[in-house]
């Protein structure tokens, strides 16, 4: 482990540079980018979900232990973060920002690091925790905007963003099949495990290129309070509901990987869609990006090596 996280962690930084680099380069035109991060969304991850859920052997794997943990720890911050609101000095619109900035998390960084640490388990892993926390943060978020966003979502529009996301959707498809025992036809198969491979590099790609440093610096304290709860406070809680149901091996490592992840750059976009304080989100969602290349390594090998001794 001690090598693994770093050995791991070294494409995913040179993909996320790369990004970054040919952006500000402007090798490739602005309108590329979001035409990329939206091809990765709505086609290539969903892809490489159902395909990993679909084919994976998940009688082996300890599903409902692990979605329970992820869930139990993610609603446990959500409240610690509401409940030190009123200590953070921020208004509605930034607040929603902290709050995204400290329970949701970038796929693209999880799913690559989870498959260089355990290959094909590591992304069926990877899959369960995205069906398990997507919907989960997805509805914590919406209802954080409902209420101290500037725009007020209705509740058929919350539902719907939640039955229409591309994640859970495909998700939930994989687990479909494994559950009625169906088989992806042979020639579609390759064609959906190849388009799920695809989604890695690009999507790193994409993340670099949505970094904005101009803005991190100038919300220092708003930074900081989502920062903690989201390399601190998550894998934390992480580790004490882990503990207790018995969760162990890669599945606690895969567990603590997601929950140690920066948030999203499709943050930004939803400030921008209900009304948050989408400069701050960008700001937050670069300084997380820098801040995990030393958290990752510190909490998988930091947190599991006490949890050995």
């Amino acid at each position: 482990m001690t090598t693994a996280v770093p050995l791991a962690l070294v494409p995913v930084v040179i993909l996320i540079l790369l990004g970054f680099y040919l952006r500000h380069r402007r090798f490739l035109d602005d309108a590329f980018w979001a035409q990329a991060e939206r091809l990765g969304y709505y086609v290539l991850l969903p892809c490489l979900f159902f395909h990993g859920l679909a084919t994976a052997r998940l009688d082996s794997l300890p599903v409902s232990d692990l979605a329970f943990t992820l869930i139990f720890s993610t609603l446990a911050v959500a409240a610690l973060v509401i409940a030190l609101h009123p200590l953070m000095g921020v208004d509605g619109p930034a607040f929603t920002s902290v709050f995204q900035g400290s329970v949701r998390f970038n796929n693209y960084v999880g799913v690559t690091l989870a498959s260089g640490l355990f290959g094909a388990k590591g992304i069926a892993l990877a899959a369960i925790c995205n069906a398990a926390i997507v919907p989960t943060v997805n509805i914590l978020c919406v209802l954080v905007f409902a209420r101290h966003g500037s725009a007020t979502p209705s509740w058929r529009g919350i539902l719907k963003q939640i039955a229409t996301n591309p994640l859970v959707i495909a998700s939930f498809g994989g687990i479909t099949f494994q559950m009625l025992g169906l088989a992806v036809p042979p020639g579609i198969e390759p064609a959906i495990r190849t388009l799920g491979t695809s989604s890695l590099p690009l999507g790193l790609l994409c993340v670099g290129a949505a970094l904005d440093f101009s803005t991190a610096r100038h919300w220092i304290s708003p930074v900081a309070w989502s920062s903690f709860m989201k390399f601190a406070a998550m894998p934390i809680a992480t580790v004490l509901v882990a503990v207790v149901i018995g969760l162990e091996g890669p599945t606690l490592t895969t567990a603590l990987l997601f929950q140690a992840l920066p948030t999203a750059s499709s943050a930004y976009i939803m400030a921008r869609q209900l009304g948050g304080d989408a400069p701050l989100m960008a700001g937050i969602t670069a300084a997380q990006t820098v801040l995990a290349l030393a958290a990752i390594p510190f909490v998988l090998i930091g947190i599991t090596t006490w949890i050995a001794i």
